[in-house]
C-alpha cells in the first residue's frame, strides 16, 4: 500500500535513537525531584493493604481460596502501572507542552516531533515500571508474594504502561485545556479502577459487563497478569491477556503520536 494511501492518523512514525534523549531528559527531571516522587507510591499501597486487605478483609470470606489481602495486592500493583503511565502522559505531559514549551524546545534541535512524542511515550511507560516495582516490593515485605514468579511482572508492567501511556497521550493531543483531563479519568480510569477485577472477581458482575471489561478495559489484562503471576497461577487465559495488550499497544501508539502531531503541527 503507498503511503498516500494510509489514513494519516495511522502512518508509521520515523523515530530513531533520540527517541531516547527526550526519555533520558525527562529521567534527569525524576532525579531531581525523586524524594517526593516515591513517596506516594511507597505508602498508598501500604494505607491500601492496612484499611482493605486487614480492615475490610475481615469481613470478606475467602476468594479462590485466598484471603482477601491476597486477592487485592497483585491488583494494586496492577493500578499502579495504570495510574503513574497514564497521569504522566496527560497531566505530565500538557504542562510540558503547552506551559514549560518543552516540547518546543527540544524540537528546536535535531530530534523530531514524532520523536519527542514517542519519548514521552516510553518515559510514561518507564514510570509505570518504577512505580510498579515499588508496590511489588511493598506487597513482598508484606509476605503477599508467595510465587516467584512475580519477578516477571516488571517486563510485563513496561508493557501495560506503555499502552496506557499511549492511550493517555491521545486523550493529550484533544485535550483543549489541562482542566479537560478530568473526563477521561472520570469516565475511562474511575470505571476501570472499579470493574477489572481489582477489588473484587469479575464473575460478580453480570455477563454483559463482564464481556465489556475483556474487550475493552486494558486494566483487566493487567490485573488478571499481575495476579496469575503474584499467586503462580499458570493458565492458557493469561497468553491470551498477553496477546491482547499485545495487539492493542502497537495501535494506541501510532494513532497517539499522529494525534499528537495533528494538534501541534499548524
Amino acid at each position: 500500500m503507498k503511503l498516500s494511501n494510509v489514513p494519516s492518523h495511522f502512518r508509521i512514525p520515523k523515530l530513531s535513537y533520540r527517541v531516547w534523549k527526550v526519555w533520558m531528559r525527562d529521567r534527569d527531571v525524576l532525579m531531581k525531584t525523586y524524594k517526593t516522587t516515591f513517596l506516594p507510591p511507597l505508602l498508598e499501597p501500604i494505607l491500601y493493604l492496612l484499611a482493605m486487605g486487614f480492615g475490610l478483609g475481615g469481613f470478606v470470606q475467602l476468594i479462590d481460596g485466598e484471603s482477601y489481602i491476597q486477592f487485592i495486592a497483585p491488583a494494586l500493583v496492577a493500578v499502579s502501572m495504570m495510574f503513574s503511565s497514564f497521569f504522566e502522559c496527560t497531566y505530565g505531559s500538557f504542562v510540558r507542552m503547552y506551559y514549560q514549551k518543552t516540547f518546543d524546545a527540544i524540537i528546536a534541535t535535531p530530534v523530531s516531533l514524532e520523536e519527542v512524542i514517542a519519548g514521552e511515550i516510553l518515559w510514561g511507560a518507564t514510570k509505570s515500571l518504577i512505580n510498579s516495582t515499588i508496590v511489588l516490593g511493598v506487597i513482598a515485605a508484606f509476605g503477599l508474594t508467595p510465587s516467584p514468579l512475580f519477578l516477571l511482572i516488571p517486563p510485563i508492567s513496561f508493557l501495560v504502561g506503555l499502552l496506557f501511556a499511549a492511550i493517555a497521550m491521545c486523550f493529550t493531543a484533544i485535550s483543549p485545556t489541562i482542566n479537560s483531563f478530568e473526563y477521561p479519568t472520570f469516565l475511562f480510569i474511575t470505571p476501570m479502577f472499579l470493574l477489572s477485577g481489582t477489588f473484587f472477581p469479575l464473575t460478580a458482575l453480570p455477563a454483559s459487563l463482564q464481556i465489556l471489561a475483556q474487550l475493552f478495559l486494558p486494566l483487566t489484562h493487567a490485573v488478571t497478569l499481575a495476579r496469575g503471576l503474584v499467586l503462580g497461577r499458570l493458565e492458557l487465559t493469561l497468553l491470551l491477556n498477553l496477546a491482547w495488550l499485545l495487539l492493542v499497544t502497537p495501535f494506541f501508539f501510532v494513532l497517539s503520536i499522529n494525534l499528537m502531531k495533528k494538534r501541534l503541527i499548524k
